[in-house]
């Protein structure tokens, strides 16, 4: 009996203090994901990106998100800095925009404080178009605009300048990426930063002809087996926009956008108009074109017209 009042008054015991152990918790949570956050970051808007919950906390595929998105902001901020300067108003694109974390974080941490620019997101999807237009009014970002429009219509709309600083994409998938570079020239932007994602176009070009070049080249080799042909895709369809982005006068930078053991999409192409054409590039764009046995399926979407049969 005495066993028991003292086990009830140790665990009563127990249960008062519990209530203040999580409080202590509760503190060291929020303080640890404090120290994750960018100066000044509205706490309001990552949880209404859902990124923070709703008691203000992390969990890990919203730790990796951001870590993404600020990774990518640290490479951007630099060129909005640059296109501000002498009192000048930054114009930004955001292709694909998706629910526009990375728009959302860019007015957030520069644009809000500037007190000048404009980040215009495209999106095809509308209900995600209507969603940001309502979380953009709510926060009072009213230098933010959403478009529900394709990136071919996009190319033709009055409520977009006829310019842009920056041009963004981020994991466009298989075309998309195409598209923003097509937008990006015909708007003459200053600054492209891609992170292309699900290149599927090429890979079904190399299934296509595969037997043929096998029989043509032992380079086939490298995506004779499905897995290396969806590999190889990828990689020689980024190659082939660095280089296309060089014949339009662009200087390429090609980097990794976070860690590999945070996204598997990771390949961070940046260009920055020069006005410097590079001919070696439209040559070994053609070449490669030609090596690939690619030139009739995808040499115009590169500027490179197929040679007559």
């Amino acid at each position: 009996m005495t066993t028991r009042r003292q086990n009830g008054l140790k665990g009563g015991e127990t249960g008062k203090k519990a209530p203040a152990k999580n409080l202590m918790r509760e503190r060291s949570a929020d303080a640890s994901v404090q120290q994750e956050l960018r100066p000044g970051q509205s706490i309001e808007l990552l949880k209404e990106l859902h990124i923070l919950t709703r008691e203000g906390r992390l969990n890990q595929d919203s730790r990796r998100k951001l870590k993404q998105v600020y990774h990518l902001f640290n490479f951007i901020e630099p060129l909005l800095q640059e296109f501000s300067q002498d009192g000048r108003s930054p114009s930004l694109a955001d292709h694909g925009a998706g629910k526009s974390y990375l728009g959302f974080i860019l007015y957030d941490l520069y644009f809000k404080a500037l007190g000048r620019g404009h980040i215009f997101g495209i999106e095809t999807r509308a209900e995600l178009v209507d969603r940001s237009r309502e979380l953009a009014a709510g926060l009072g970002f009213d230098r933010m605009s959403f478009l529900n429009l394709s990136v071919a219509d996009a190319m033709g709309v009055a409520e977009l300048p006829a310019q842009f600083d920056v041009v963004t994409a981020l994991h466009a998938c298989d075309t998309a990426t195409d598209d923003a570079i097509a937008f990006g020239l015909q708007k003459q932007a200053k600054a492209m930063v891609l992170v292309p994602c699900c290149q599927a176009e090429m890979a079904a070009c190399l299934r296509r002809d595969k037997a043929l070049q096998l029989a043509r080249t032992p380079l086939a080799e490298l995506w004779r087996h499905p897995l290396h042909t969806r590999e190889l895709g990828s990689q020689v369809t980024n190659v082939l926009r660095c280089l296309f982005l060089e014949t339009r006068g662009y200087q390429v930078t090609v980097t990794e956008l976070v860690g590999w053991e945070h996204s598997m999409k990771n390949e961070l192409i940046i260009a920055r108009y020069t006005g410097q054409k590079k001919r070696s590039a439209a040559e070994r764009l053609t070449a490669l074109l030609r090596e690939f046995g690619l030139e009739q399926s995808m040499g115009p979407r590169f500027g490179i017209e197929p040679a007559s049969p």
